[in-house]
Protein backbone atom coordinates (compact mmCIF):
# COMPACT_ATOMS: atom_id res chain seq x y z
CA UNK A 1 0.00 0.00 0.00
CA UNK A 2 1.88 3.34 -1.02
CA UNK A 3 2.29 6.58 1.37
CA UNK A 4 -0.26 8.24 -0.77
CA UNK A 5 -3.21 5.62 -0.32
CA UNK A 6 -2.76 5.29 3.20
CA UNK A 7 -3.29 8.90 3.75
CA UNK A 8 -6.68 9.16 1.31
CA UNK A 9 -8.16 6.06 3.76
CA UNK A 10 -7.06 7.93 6.94
CA UNK A 11 -8.91 10.85 5.92
CA UNK A 12 -12.10 8.90 4.55
CA UNK A 13 -12.35 7.08 7.81
CA UNK A 14 -12.12 10.22 9.89
CA UNK A 15 -14.69 12.20 7.83
CA UNK A 16 -16.61 9.13 7.62
CA UNK A 17 -16.36 9.03 12.06
CA UNK A 18 -16.77 12.64 11.62
CA UNK A 19 -19.60 12.62 10.20
CA UNK A 20 -21.48 9.94 12.39
CA UNK A 21 -20.50 11.37 15.58
CA UNK A 22 -19.92 15.21 15.40
CA UNK A 23 -18.36 15.22 18.73
CA UNK A 24 -17.89 19.44 20.04
CA UNK A 25 -14.38 19.54 20.59
CA UNK A 26 -13.18 23.03 22.71
CA UNK A 27 -9.56 23.72 22.05
CA UNK A 28 -10.62 27.03 24.55
CA UNK A 29 -11.76 26.54 27.82
CA UNK A 30 -13.07 29.94 27.36
CA UNK A 31 -15.26 28.79 24.16
CA UNK A 32 -16.39 25.98 26.62
CA UNK A 33 -17.74 28.21 29.52
CA UNK A 34 -19.27 30.95 26.89
CA UNK A 35 -21.25 27.96 25.26
CA UNK A 36 -22.32 26.11 28.48
CA UNK A 37 -23.11 29.94 30.02
CA UNK A 38 -24.94 30.93 27.13
CA UNK A 39 -27.18 27.71 26.42
CA UNK A 40 -28.23 27.46 30.77
CA UNK A 41 -28.72 31.05 30.49
CA UNK A 42 -31.33 30.57 27.84
CA UNK A 43 -32.75 27.45 29.52
CA UNK A 44 -32.96 29.03 32.55
CA UNK A 45 -34.95 31.60 30.78
CA UNK A 46 -37.25 29.50 29.43
CA UNK A 47 -38.31 27.56 32.71
CA UNK A 48 -39.19 30.73 33.85
CA UNK A 49 -41.72 31.43 30.80
CA UNK A 50 -42.59 28.24 30.08
CA UNK A 51 -42.83 25.82 33.08
CA UNK A 52 -44.61 28.70 35.14
CA UNK A 53 -47.74 30.54 34.51
CA UNK A 54 -49.81 33.10 36.13
CA UNK A 55 -52.29 32.35 38.42
CA UNK A 56 -54.95 34.52 40.66
CA UNK A 57 -56.78 33.58 43.79
CA UNK A 58 -59.34 35.77 44.78
CA UNK A 59 -60.66 35.47 48.91
CA UNK A 60 -64.36 36.67 49.74
CA UNK A 61 -66.66 35.89 52.48
CA UNK A 62 -70.02 34.79 52.43
CA UNK A 63 -71.74 37.93 51.61
CA UNK A 64 -68.94 38.27 48.66
CA UNK A 65 -66.76 40.99 49.62
CA UNK A 66 -62.93 40.94 49.48
CA UNK A 67 -61.72 39.56 52.15
CA UNK A 68 -58.14 41.58 53.29
CA UNK A 69 -55.01 41.05 54.73
CA UNK A 70 -54.92 36.82 55.06
CA UNK A 71 -52.05 35.34 55.26
CA UNK A 72 -51.68 32.31 52.50
CA UNK A 73 -49.53 30.11 52.55
CA UNK A 74 -48.91 28.51 49.08
CA UNK A 75 -46.53 24.87 48.57
CA UNK A 76 -46.99 22.91 45.51
CA UNK A 77 -47.68 19.14 45.94
CA UNK A 78 -47.09 17.44 42.28
CA UNK A 79 -45.21 18.55 39.01
CA UNK A 80 -47.07 18.42 35.94
CA UNK A 81 -43.87 17.49 34.22
CA UNK A 82 -42.75 14.20 34.63
CA UNK A 83 -39.33 13.21 36.39
CA UNK A 84 -39.17 9.70 36.31
CA UNK A 85 -37.58 6.13 36.41
CA UNK A 86 -37.26 3.18 35.19
CA UNK A 87 -39.21 0.76 37.94
CA UNK A 88 -38.04 -2.61 36.37
CA UNK A 89 -36.09 -3.97 40.10
CA UNK A 90 -39.98 -3.72 41.83
CA UNK A 91 -41.70 -5.99 39.01
CA UNK A 92 -38.84 -8.61 38.74
CA UNK A 93 -39.84 -9.36 35.21
CA UNK A 94 -36.41 -11.45 34.54
CA UNK A 95 -37.07 -13.55 38.09
CA UNK A 96 -36.10 -12.98 41.39
CA UNK A 97 -37.08 -10.77 44.65
CA UNK A 98 -36.81 -7.02 45.54
CA UNK A 99 -34.51 -6.96 48.11
CA UNK A 100 -35.89 -4.55 50.57
CA UNK A 101 -38.85 -3.47 48.78
CA UNK A 102 -40.28 -0.92 51.15
CA UNK A 103 -37.05 1.08 51.28
CA UNK A 104 -36.95 0.44 47.09
CA UNK A 105 -39.89 2.50 47.10
CA UNK A 106 -39.10 5.58 49.86
CA UNK A 107 -36.59 6.48 48.07
CA UNK A 108 -38.46 6.23 44.20
CA UNK A 109 -41.00 8.42 45.26
CA UNK A 110 -38.76 10.65 47.64
CA UNK A 111 -37.74 11.45 44.13
CA UNK A 112 -40.00 10.64 41.07
CA UNK A 113 -43.44 10.96 39.98
CA UNK A 114 -43.48 8.80 36.94
CA UNK A 115 -42.47 5.22 36.39
CA UNK A 116 -41.28 2.83 33.72
CA UNK A 117 -42.41 -0.38 33.41
CA UNK A 118 -41.14 -3.54 31.21
CA UNK A 119 -43.26 -4.79 28.83
CA UNK A 120 -40.36 -6.49 26.99
CA UNK A 121 -41.83 -9.36 24.72
CA UNK A 122 -39.85 -11.78 25.27
CA UNK A 123 -40.10 -11.24 28.96
CA UNK A 124 -43.50 -10.68 29.38
CA UNK A 125 -44.97 -13.69 27.57
CA UNK A 126 -41.91 -16.07 27.03
CA UNK A 127 -44.22 -19.40 26.75
CA UNK A 128 -46.60 -18.49 24.49
CA UNK A 129 -50.49 -17.04 26.30
CA UNK A 130 -48.52 -17.58 29.82
CA UNK A 131 -47.88 -13.57 30.27
CA UNK A 132 -46.31 -12.28 33.57
CA UNK A 133 -49.17 -9.62 34.50
CA UNK A 134 -49.37 -10.55 37.92
CA UNK A 135 -45.60 -9.11 38.30
CA UNK A 136 -46.69 -5.79 36.74
CA UNK A 137 -49.98 -5.05 38.34
CA UNK A 138 -48.87 -4.90 41.94
CA UNK A 139 -46.32 -2.18 40.96
CA UNK A 140 -48.94 -0.91 38.57
CA UNK A 141 -51.83 -0.17 41.83
CA UNK A 142 -49.01 0.85 44.25
CA UNK A 143 -48.02 3.42 41.78
CA UNK A 144 -51.64 5.07 41.33
CA UNK A 145 -51.89 4.82 44.90
CA UNK A 146 -49.35 7.24 45.33
CA UNK A 147 -49.44 9.59 42.54
CA UNK A 148 -46.68 8.07 40.17
CA UNK A 149 -47.57 8.23 36.35
CA UNK A 150 -46.84 4.78 34.85
CA UNK A 151 -45.49 3.81 31.59
CA UNK A 152 -45.12 0.63 29.29
CA UNK A 153 -41.95 -0.17 27.49
CA UNK A 154 -41.90 -1.51 24.42
CA UNK A 155 -44.61 -2.97 22.62
CA UNK A 156 -42.64 -3.69 19.43
CA UNK A 157 -38.63 -4.26 19.73
CA UNK A 158 -37.42 -6.48 16.94
CA UNK A 159 -34.30 -6.67 18.38
CA UNK A 160 -33.97 -10.24 19.43
CA UNK A 161 -34.02 -9.16 23.63
CA UNK A 162 -37.77 -8.40 22.32
CA UNK A 163 -39.14 -11.27 20.49
CA UNK A 164 -39.93 -14.33 22.24
CA UNK A 165 -38.10 -17.24 20.61
CA UNK A 166 -41.57 -19.41 20.10
CA UNK A 167 -42.40 -16.53 17.80
CA UNK A 168 -40.05 -18.07 14.97
CA UNK A 169 -41.90 -21.03 14.40
CA UNK A 170 -44.46 -19.14 12.53
CA UNK A 171 -44.42 -17.71 9.09
CA UNK A 172 -44.35 -13.83 8.80
CA UNK A 173 -47.99 -13.21 7.85
CA UNK A 174 -49.09 -14.85 11.42
CA UNK A 175 -46.22 -13.92 13.36
CA UNK A 176 -47.60 -10.03 12.42
CA UNK A 177 -51.22 -11.36 13.40
CA UNK A 178 -49.52 -12.45 16.49
CA UNK A 179 -47.68 -8.85 17.11
CA UNK A 180 -51.28 -7.42 16.67
CA UNK A 181 -52.75 -9.42 19.14
CA UNK A 182 -49.86 -8.23 21.61
CA UNK A 183 -50.53 -4.77 21.37
CA UNK A 184 -54.07 -4.54 21.41
CA UNK A 185 -54.62 -6.97 24.52
CA UNK A 186 -52.03 -5.29 26.48
CA UNK A 187 -53.24 -1.75 25.64
CA UNK A 188 -56.45 -2.24 26.01
CA UNK A 189 -56.01 -4.60 28.95
CA UNK A 190 -53.89 -1.67 31.11
CA UNK A 191 -55.89 0.96 29.50
CA UNK A 192 -56.46 3.46 32.64
CA UNK A 193 -53.54 1.87 34.62
CA UNK A 194 -50.98 2.33 31.98
CA UNK A 195 -51.66 4.89 29.42
CA UNK A 196 -48.63 5.77 27.63
CA UNK A 197 -46.05 3.10 25.94
CA UNK A 198 -43.05 3.26 23.81
CA UNK A 199 -44.96 1.88 21.08
CA UNK A 200 -41.60 0.98 18.71
CA UNK A 201 -38.43 1.09 19.68
CA UNK A 202 -35.72 1.48 17.62
CA UNK A 203 -36.68 1.25 14.60
CA UNK A 204 -34.20 2.94 12.30
CA UNK A 205 -31.54 0.65 13.81
CA UNK A 206 -33.41 -3.09 13.77
CA UNK A 207 -34.88 -4.72 10.80
CA UNK A 208 -39.13 -4.67 10.24
CA UNK A 209 -41.31 -7.20 10.98
CA UNK A 210 -41.42 -8.32 7.61
CA UNK A 211 -37.52 -9.51 8.60
CA UNK A 212 -38.18 -10.42 11.80
CA UNK A 213 -37.07 -13.94 11.15
CA UNK A 214 -33.83 -12.70 10.64
CA UNK A 215 -31.63 -12.65 13.93
CA UNK A 216 -29.86 -9.83 13.55
CA UNK A 217 -30.12 -5.90 12.85
CA UNK A 218 -30.35 -4.80 9.59
CA UNK A 219 -31.25 -1.21 9.16
CA UNK A 220 -34.40 -1.27 6.38
CA UNK A 221 -35.34 1.46 3.68
CA UNK A 222 -37.10 4.48 5.67
CA UNK A 223 -40.33 3.50 3.68
CA UNK A 224 -40.05 0.05 4.85
CA UNK A 225 -39.59 1.19 8.61
CA UNK A 226 -42.39 3.15 8.44
CA UNK A 227 -45.02 0.24 6.83
CA UNK A 228 -43.48 -1.55 10.41
CA UNK A 229 -43.87 1.47 12.30
CA UNK A 230 -47.06 2.92 10.93
CA UNK A 231 -48.96 -0.55 11.51
CA UNK A 232 -47.97 -0.47 15.30
CA UNK A 233 -48.89 2.35 15.90
CA UNK A 234 -52.14 2.64 14.86
CA UNK A 235 -53.48 -1.30 16.62
CA UNK A 236 -52.09 0.70 19.98
CA UNK A 237 -54.47 3.82 18.87
CA UNK A 238 -57.33 0.70 18.17
CA UNK A 239 -56.99 -0.47 21.31
CA UNK A 240 -56.77 3.48 23.07
CA UNK A 241 -57.56 6.64 21.29
CA UNK A 242 -56.74 8.65 24.37
CA UNK A 243 -53.27 6.84 25.05
CA UNK A 244 -50.06 8.71 25.00
CA UNK A 245 -48.15 6.80 22.15
CA UNK A 246 -44.08 7.44 21.32
CA UNK A 247 -41.69 6.63 18.87
CA UNK A 248 -38.41 5.74 20.69
CA UNK A 249 -34.90 5.87 19.38
CA UNK A 250 -30.81 6.06 20.43
CA UNK A 251 -27.83 7.72 18.96
CA UNK A 252 -29.47 10.84 18.61
CA UNK A 253 -27.47 13.06 20.14
CA UNK A 254 -23.83 12.64 18.92
CA UNK A 255 -24.42 10.83 15.49
CA UNK A 256 -25.86 13.39 12.34
CA UNK A 257 -26.24 9.97 10.41
CA UNK A 258 -28.67 8.67 12.83
CA UNK A 259 -30.38 12.20 13.79
CA UNK A 260 -30.92 12.32 10.03
CA UNK A 261 -32.43 8.94 9.52
CA UNK A 262 -34.95 9.29 12.39
CA UNK A 263 -36.26 12.47 11.39
CA UNK A 264 -36.91 11.23 8.05
CA UNK A 265 -38.74 8.47 9.80
CA UNK A 266 -40.80 10.36 12.25
CA UNK A 267 -41.27 12.92 9.13
CA UNK A 268 -42.63 10.17 6.63
CA UNK A 269 -44.88 8.85 9.49
CA UNK A 270 -46.46 12.54 10.18
CA UNK A 271 -47.23 12.87 6.84
CA UNK A 272 -48.93 9.96 6.76
CA UNK A 273 -50.98 10.73 9.77
CA UNK A 274 -49.79 8.19 12.08
CA UNK A 275 -51.28 8.89 15.35
CA UNK A 276 -47.82 9.42 17.05
CA UNK A 277 -48.07 11.74 20.54
CA UNK A 278 -44.59 11.98 21.54
CA UNK A 279 -41.03 11.66 20.05
CA UNK A 280 -38.26 9.33 22.61
CA UNK A 281 -34.98 9.91 22.58
CA UNK A 282 -32.70 7.33 24.66
CA UNK A 283 -29.61 9.66 26.01
CA UNK A 284 -27.08 6.89 26.64
CA UNK A 285 -24.90 6.49 23.30
CA UNK A 286 -22.46 6.77 23.60
CA UNK A 287 -22.78 5.01 27.25
CA UNK A 288 -19.65 7.05 28.22
CA UNK A 289 -19.92 10.41 26.83
CA UNK A 290 -20.83 13.80 28.56
CA UNK A 291 -22.99 15.26 25.83
CA UNK A 292 -21.65 18.58 24.68
CA UNK A 293 -24.40 21.04 26.00
CA UNK A 294 -24.87 22.36 21.65
CA UNK A 295 -25.24 18.54 20.92
CA UNK A 296 -28.28 18.23 23.24
CA UNK A 297 -29.70 21.47 22.95
CA UNK A 298 -29.53 21.30 18.48
CA UNK A 299 -31.09 17.24 18.69
CA UNK A 300 -34.44 18.92 20.75
CA UNK A 301 -34.58 21.69 18.03
CA UNK A 302 -34.75 19.42 15.85
CA UNK A 303 -37.97 17.82 16.19
CA UNK A 304 -39.32 20.70 17.28
CA UNK A 305 -40.58 20.99 14.27
CA UNK A 306 -42.94 18.34 14.32
CA UNK A 307 -44.93 19.54 17.03
CA UNK A 308 -45.04 16.38 19.43
CA UNK A 309 -43.67 16.59 22.61
CA UNK A 310 -40.52 15.24 22.82
CA UNK A 311 -39.62 12.61 26.00
CA UNK A 312 -35.68 11.72 27.57
CA UNK A 313 -36.61 7.91 27.49
CA UNK A 314 -33.46 6.64 28.48
CA UNK A 315 -30.54 8.83 30.82
CA UNK A 316 -28.47 6.82 32.62
CA UNK A 317 -24.80 8.62 33.61
CA UNK A 318 -22.58 6.82 35.56
CA UNK A 319 -19.76 6.95 38.51
CA UNK A 320 -18.21 3.86 37.45
CA UNK A 321 -14.80 5.23 37.19
CA UNK A 322 -14.35 5.14 33.09
CA UNK A 323 -13.33 7.44 31.36
CA UNK A 324 -15.38 10.33 30.15
CA UNK A 325 -15.94 10.94 26.60
CA UNK A 326 -17.73 12.97 23.91
CA UNK A 327 -14.63 15.47 24.22
CA UNK A 328 -16.76 18.02 26.19
CA UNK A 329 -15.23 17.34 29.87
CA UNK A 330 -12.30 14.96 30.83
CA UNK A 331 -11.28 12.86 33.63
CA UNK A 332 -13.52 9.94 35.12
CA UNK A 333 -16.80 8.88 35.66
CA UNK A 334 -16.73 9.42 39.18
CA UNK A 335 -20.05 10.22 41.86
CA UNK A 336 -19.24 13.76 41.89
CA UNK A 337 -19.28 13.87 37.90
CA UNK A 338 -22.25 11.59 37.70
CA UNK A 339 -24.23 14.68 39.83
CA UNK A 340 -22.49 16.90 37.59
CA UNK A 341 -23.46 16.42 34.39
CA UNK A 342 -27.05 14.93 35.28
CA UNK A 343 -27.38 18.42 37.22
CA UNK A 344 -26.47 20.57 33.69
CA UNK A 345 -28.41 17.79 31.41
CA UNK A 346 -31.47 18.39 33.76
CA UNK A 347 -31.24 21.79 33.63
CA UNK A 348 -31.32 22.16 29.98
CA UNK A 349 -33.69 19.60 29.26
CA UNK A 350 -36.36 21.21 31.49
CA UNK A 351 -35.66 24.26 30.05
CA UNK A 352 -36.14 23.11 26.79
CA UNK A 353 -40.11 23.48 26.03
CA UNK A 354 -40.41 20.62 23.68
CA UNK A 355 -39.60 18.22 26.67
CA UNK A 356 -42.27 16.71 28.38
CA UNK A 357 -40.49 14.16 30.49
CA UNK A 358 -37.38 12.32 31.63
CA UNK A 359 -36.26 8.90 32.44
CA UNK A 360 -33.71 7.48 34.40
CA UNK A 361 -32.41 4.08 33.07
CA UNK A 362 -33.03 2.70 37.00
CA UNK A 363 -32.92 3.36 40.41
CA UNK A 364 -30.21 1.83 42.48
CA UNK A 365 -26.68 0.43 41.62
CA UNK A 366 -28.01 -2.93 42.40
CA UNK A 367 -29.26 -4.79 39.31
CA UNK A 368 -28.52 -2.02 36.86
CA UNK A 369 -28.09 -2.30 33.47
CA UNK A 370 -24.65 -0.14 33.40
CA UNK A 371 -22.17 -0.09 36.66
CA UNK A 372 -22.70 2.80 39.02
CA UNK A 373 -25.54 4.47 36.89
CA UNK A 374 -28.00 4.35 39.97
CA UNK A 375 -29.32 7.28 41.95
CA UNK A 376 -28.83 5.45 44.93
CA UNK A 377 -25.89 2.69 45.77
CA UNK A 378 -26.64 -1.12 46.22
CA UNK A 379 -27.92 -0.17 49.79
CA UNK A 380 -30.55 2.52 48.63
CA UNK A 381 -28.28 4.63 50.04
CA UNK A 382 -28.42 8.43 48.49
CA UNK A 383 -25.32 9.63 45.86
CA UNK A 384 -24.50 13.18 45.37
CA UNK A 385 -26.62 12.53 42.12
CA UNK A 386 -29.89 11.71 44.29
CA UNK A 387 -29.12 14.67 46.57
CA UNK A 388 -29.13 17.50 43.15
CA UNK A 389 -31.58 15.93 41.46
CA UNK A 390 -33.93 16.27 44.35
CA UNK A 391 -32.79 20.03 45.13
CA UNK A 392 -33.81 20.77 41.93
CA UNK A 393 -37.26 18.91 41.25
CA UNK A 394 -38.55 19.25 45.13
CA UNK A 395 -36.63 22.75 45.97
CA UNK A 396 -35.41 24.61 43.27
CA UNK A 397 -38.48 23.65 40.59
CA UNK A 398 -41.21 23.79 43.37
CA UNK A 399 -43.30 26.72 44.22
CA UNK A 400 -43.31 28.00 47.54
CA UNK A 401 -44.32 31.12 48.77
CA UNK A 402 -45.82 33.29 51.50
CA UNK A 403 -48.05 36.11 50.78
CA UNK A 404 -51.07 38.34 52.27
CA UNK A 405 -54.56 39.59 50.39
CA UNK A 406 -54.53 42.80 48.85
CA UNK A 407 -57.50 44.79 49.67
CA UNK A 408 -59.59 43.74 47.22
CA UNK A 409 -58.83 40.18 49.02
CA UNK A 410 -56.82 38.63 46.23
CA UNK A 411 -53.42 37.45 45.60
CA UNK A 412 -51.18 36.24 42.13
CA UNK A 413 -48.48 34.65 41.52
CA UNK A 414 -46.31 32.80 38.74
CA UNK A 415 -45.76 29.24 39.91
CA UNK A 416 -44.63 26.16 38.30
CA UNK A 417 -47.26 23.79 36.88
CA UNK A 418 -48.84 21.29 39.10
CA UNK A 419 -51.28 20.80 41.92
CA UNK A 420 -50.68 23.24 45.08
CA UNK A 421 -52.02 23.22 48.81
CA UNK A 422 -53.40 27.01 49.55
CA UNK A 423 -53.88 27.42 53.28
CA UNK A 424 -55.30 30.90 54.37
CA UNK A 425 -54.56 32.44 58.04
CA UNK A 426 -57.07 34.98 59.11
CA UNK A 427 -56.44 37.27 61.71
CA UNK A 428 -57.76 35.75 64.60
CA UNK A 429 -55.34 32.35 63.53
CA UNK A 430 -58.28 30.64 62.34
CA UNK A 431 -57.05 28.18 59.28
CA UNK A 432 -58.48 26.89 55.93
CA UNK A 433 -57.10 25.05 53.73
CA UNK A 434 -57.89 24.82 49.42
CA UNK A 435 -56.18 23.20 46.63
CA UNK A 436 -55.50 24.25 42.95
CA UNK A 437 -53.68 22.90 39.95
CA UNK A 438 -52.18 25.25 37.81
CA UNK A 439 -52.23 24.09 34.56
CA UNK A 440 -50.71 25.19 31.06
CA UNK A 441 -52.53 27.32 28.70
CA UNK A 442 -55.29 27.58 30.69
CA UNK A 443 -57.04 30.87 32.65
CA UNK A 444 -55.53 29.87 36.07
CA UNK A 445 -57.78 32.08 38.36
CA UNK A 446 -60.22 31.19 41.70
CA UNK A 447 -62.69 32.26 43.57
CA UNK A 448 -63.03 30.93 47.06
CA UNK A 449 -65.14 31.55 49.64
CA UNK A 450 -63.76 31.83 53.64
CA UNK A 451 -65.84 30.26 56.36
CA UNK A 452 -64.83 32.60 59.13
Amino acid sequence: MSARYRLVLFILIVLSISLAFPLTLMGNPDDVTAVETELLKKASDNIEKFRKGDAVIVFRDKEGRPVQNLNVEITQETHDFMFGSMIFGLVNLWGGETRDAERYKQRFKELFNFAELPFYWRRYESTPGMTQWERLLPVINWCQENGITTKGHPLAWTNPSGVPDWIYDFPVPLAEELLKARIINVVKGFKGKVDEWDVVNEAIHTRTWNHRDVKFAIKEPIQDAADYCEKCFRWAYTANPEGRLILNEFQQIMSMTMRQRFYDLVKELKERGTPITGIGIQAHEPWDCWFPPKELWDTYDTYTEFGYPIHITEYMPQSSGKEITGGWRKGVWTEENQADFAEQFYRLSFGHPAIASICWMGLSDSRIYLPGGGVVDENYRPKPVFNRLKKLIHEEWKTILSTTTSNEGTITFRGFYGKHNIVITNNEGKIEKFEIHLRKNEENKWVFTVKE
